[in-house]
């Protein structure tokens, strides 16, 4: 089933193979985990998005119209899902003092020697990624970690690719900003 190429497995699944589907769920659990993971920064939210966008998978594929590639088609589920759960955090958060509380409880048990290590420097860049406004945190994750063309891009999220082009130049100095400090 690795060696068959997407369409493939949709049609194969389409006739009731669930091992066809199984496949391309397993092809793509990763990737999709990673975009949403990148967006939400957090493992938990990232997980469930995961899984919703494997569900939302098996039952929208019959009506995948191959215009795209299935690759395209999930990233803009995962990148929707994710926006979502972000704005519903977002207003979430709005009314929760826990957050403020858990902020300074975080600054007074932070020790110099975690600070430089590896876990460290990713949860900076998290952070820094996180202070991005959506839509371009939604982009240069996109373009940076997942390296896609401009082009597809564009289908996932809509936008023109000039108009992506702007967003991922602005995301990109933003985090030169953010994490001057870090280099």
């Amino acid at each position: 089933m690795q060696n068959k190429d997407d369409f493939t497995l949709i049609d194969e699944f389409i006739q009731g193979d669930t091992k066809a589907f199984n496949a391309l769920a397993e092809r793509y659990k990763r990737k999709v985990y990673m975009t949403a993971y990148r967006v939400l920064g957090n493992h938990e939210d990232a997980d469930d998005i995961t899984q919703e966008v494997i569900i939302k998978m098996y039952y929208s594929l019959r009506s995948f119209r191959k215009e795209s590639s299935i690759f395209t088609w999930l990233y803009k589920i995962t990148t929707n899902l994710s926006l979502n759960e972000l704005k519903r955090k977002k207003i979430k958060n709005f009314f929760s003092l826990d957050t403020i509380e858990g902020y300074f409880a975080d600054e007074k048990s932070s020790s110099p020697e975690k600070k430089y290590g590896d876990k460290e420097l990713s949860k900076q860049i998290q952070d820094a990624i996180n202070k991005l406004p959506e839509k371009q945190r939604v982009v240069f994750t996109l373009r940076f970690y997942e390296e896609l063309p401009y082009e597809e891009i564009s289908k996932i999220v809509g936008t023109s690719v000039g108009a992506l082009k702007a967003n991922y130049f602005h995301a990109f100095n933003k985090m030169v900003k953010e994490l001057k400090h870090v280099v």
